[in-house]
Formats: structure tokens, sequence, C-alpha cells
């Protein structure tokens, strides 16, 4: 469930005084996590980041467990805790909204998580692709076990000053429990808490991970063919047009632009909108006026039903491949009002026009998906590029090859999101089209991209 599906407004959320102290608390995790420079850094930092999750997690389950109580005719139970909404306290409604509040909230913690292990990982997304794959983890709160991972962290740092990561504290490494960092480099680890039950599965896929990030073999999963790609080619962004959307958002509510690459971009502040005094009906005919005009520029605003767009919108750590916006190369209030949605931002291309761009580059491609509004399916086929190279055989025959690439969701996603920089991106596909060890199911990577995150 998201909470704006509950029927409240955005206001109404953020308002709430337990995401008002969670806005506080981020800005200053934020910075630490940046600051990180040690061990300790990274020990200290989980340690707090550790209490924050715990608190909003036992407030969850008794959450929970009186909205079970009251659609069982009962009252809440003993000892749960006040509602601070100020809402009716008879009102299951009123209990929902503080359990999902705790949901929301746990997630912006878990976010911090997320950059603490690019963090740690120097930004080596390498890592984050190979270890994400695994259903997501549980509530730590309560967790069998976590008294034992608890002990193995301790255990770690106190020693041999190493610092172990819990992988429960973050969205996007849900293969094993613990990562330490050797002097060798990082080691992932599954943790029992009696060591008779190992779980040969889990400990293949911490194995299958490390070896497809050594040596290009199948990542874990049941395709043999994803396969991490090195792309001999920098990661290049627009992320200084997002940091002018973020500050000019934050002064005058609203904010958009063209964006090079057939691409649109939108943000909004909800306290700038507030210092504007506009009236509901003011806002959304500037927010309409803003759009179509940033839409025009960039020339994908003909036939609005093919046209894709990501959105920050209520999507901190729900998607383990996207960049945390604790790293994204903003100021750390801004990245803490896009974590809590004080600030959203949409970015949006035209798929026709994205695939009239790569064939200009020397890239045939063509935009598959029929038009429509519907959101992306994972797995879904968007756009289709192909390549062909002959060349002659010493018998004088000539050969043929040729490819085709099938750009899917996660990939317009992170063209969109990340505001790559589109000659960058058609490097990378490039490389995929021409490279003779190219993987049906290639994930790229790009080089260099600690000089784009923080």
């Amino acid at each position: 469930m998201k909470l704006f599906d509950l029927g409240l407004e955005p206001e109404e959320v953020i308002a709430h005084p337990r995401h008002q102290a969670a806005q506080a608390d981020l800005v200053p995790l934020i910075e630490r996590v940046r600051a990180c420079r040690s061990p300790q850094d990274g020990y200290e930092l989980q340690q707090d980041l550790l209490r924050h999750i715990l608190e909003v997690e036992e407030d969850r389950n008794a959450f929970s467990k009186a909205v079970k109580r009251m659609r069982g005719g009962k009252a809440p139970q003993a000892g749960v805790p006040e509602p601070q909404s100020g809402l009716d306290l008879s009102d299951i409604e009123t209990w929902i909204l503080e359990r999902e509040l705790c949901e929301r909230v746990g997630r912006q913690f878990r976010s911090i998580g997320d950059a603490l292990a690019w963090r740690a990982f120097n930004h080596d997304r390498r890592y984050i692709l190979a270890l994400c794959r695994n259903a997501p983890s549980g509530i730590m709160a309560g967790k069998a076990g976590l008294k034992t991972e608890l002990e193995t962290v301790e255990s770690h740092w106190r020693d041999s000053g190493r610092f172990a990561l819990m992988h429960d504290l973050t969205n996007c490494l849900r293969i094993g429990d613990t990562t330490v960092w050797q002097d060798d480099g990082p080691h992932t680890y599954e943790i029992k808490t009696n060591t008779r039950y190992r779980n040969p599965v889990q400990e293949q896929r911490i194995a299958t991970a490390y070896e497809a990030i050594r040596t290009g073999s199948a990542l874990p999963g049941d395709h043999p063919n994803e396969r991490l790609h090195d792309i001999d080619t920098p990661l290049q962004t627009h992320m200084e047009l997002l940091q002018t959307a973020t500050q000019r958002a934050a002064k005058d509510g609203i904010f958009a632009a063209k964006v090079p690459g057939s691409r649109a971009l939108l943000a909004v502040d909800l306290y700038g909108v507030i210092s504007q005094s506009w009236t509901p009906q003011e806002f959304r005919q500037r927010v309409a006026r803003q759009w179509d005009a940033a839409r025009r520029r960039a020339r994908i605003g003909d036939q609005l039903d093919l046209n894709m767009h990501a959105t920050s919108l209520d999507n901190v750590s729900r998607d383990p491949l996207r960049v945390p916006w604790g790293v994204y190369p903003l100021h750390p209030v801004a990245a803490a009002r896009l974590i809590g949605d004080v600030m959203t931002f949409v970015v949006e291309t035209s798929g026709p026009s994205l695939a009239t761009d790569l064939t200009a580059r020397g890239i045939p491609a063509q935009w598959v998906r029929p038009p429509g509004t519907e959101d992306l399916v994972a797995g879904e086929v968007v756009m289709e590029m192909h390549s062909q190279t002959e060349w002659r055989t010493p018998n004088g025959l000539t050969a043929t090859l040729s490819r085709t690439l099938q750009l899917k969701p996660s990939e317009m996603d992170r063209y969109l999101i990340e505001l790559l920089d589109q000659d960058c991106w058609a490097a990378g596909i490039r490389h995929l089209l021409l490279s003779p060890d190219t993987s049906d199911r290639p994930w790229p990577v790009f080089r260099n991209e600690g000089n784009t995150w923080l």
C-alpha cells in the first residue's frame, strides 16, 4: 500500500509529526554518510541508523497489531504508542495511517543505509547489481537472529576494527546478511544463530555474485545470460540541471525545463509552493503551463500516450537498482526533501523521439511499445536497437552478424531518473551491440561513477 492510496493529500502526510521528525533526522544522517572516511565513521553511523530503524519498526509492529485487534472488534492493546495525527482514535483509519507512516519513514531511513552501502562500495554499481538479486528483507524489529547479527558486527569491530555493514539496514543489499571490508576488499556472509544450520543455497548465491563481479560470469538468478558488462566510457549525466531544479523549486515552488536527449524535467517543492500562497487551482494551472512548455521545448509533447516517465514520488527504497538520493550531488536538505517527498521530480521522454535520436547516432532503433498511459511492467520491451556487421572470410565469402538489443523498464528508468547524458548512453548501447562478448541479458556498468555520486 502507498500512503497516498489512502486518499490523503501530500501535505497531510508531510505535516504529520512523525514525518517532520524524520525530515529533521535525515539531513545530519546524509551529511554523515558523505563525511565517512574510516571504518569508525561507518560503524558509528550504522549504530545510529540502526536505532532509528528499530524504533520506527517497533512502533509499526504495535500499530499493525492494533489494526488487527480493531478489525476483530477489540480495542487497541495496552502500551501501543498514541497516534500523533490528532485524528479520531476510535476510527481504524487513524491507526492504519500510523502504521503506513511508520512503513514510509522506515524506508526513508533505509535509503540512508542504501547511501552508506554505495559509499562503502566506493560507488561501484557492480556490487549493488550483483547483491540486490533476492527478495527484500522484512522487518528487523523482532527478527529471529538479529541478536546474532549484532554480535557479529560488534565482534568484527572489537577484534579487528573492521566495518561490517548490516544488509537489513538497506534495501539494495539482499543477498547475504553482512558485508565486511577486509584487507583484500569486501566479503559478504550469511549469518546463522546456529552454525550447524548453514544455508548452502544462499552461500552459493553469494559466491555467484562475487564471481560475476570478478569475471563477468552469470549473475545470481534464473537467467544464465544476465551478466555485468564493463562499458569503457565514463558515466556522464546532467546532474547540474537537477541541482538547479531543486534550488529553483525550493524558492519558486515549481521548476520545469528541457533536458538534452528528448526529455523534460518538472520539480515541485511543497515548502516552495506554500510560500507562494497559491490556491489549489492556481497551483494546478501553473504546473500545467510550465510542464507543457517544457515538453514543447523538448519536442515531446505532440503525442503524450507515447511518452514514458520516471518519478521520485514515494519511490524511496522500493527499487534496489536506483541510486539513493543521499549520494546524488545535491544539497543535503534537497536530498532529504526528495527522500521524504517534500520535493518531487519527474523526467519524461517521447519513445519515438528517443528512437529517432539513437538512429541519428548510427544506432537503428524502433519504439515498439504501443500507445497507452499504463505503467510499465517489469520485463516489458519498449524499444529495440539493431546492428549489423559484415566481414570477408579467408575464402572470399561475406559473413554478416546481426544483433538486436531490447530496452526494458529498468534501463529506461535509469536513463530518465539519473539524467544520463545521451551521448554517453548511446556509447554504452553501441558497445553492447558491437562487442562479440555481449550476453543476451546485459547489465551495463559505466566507468568512474564516483565522479558523479557523492
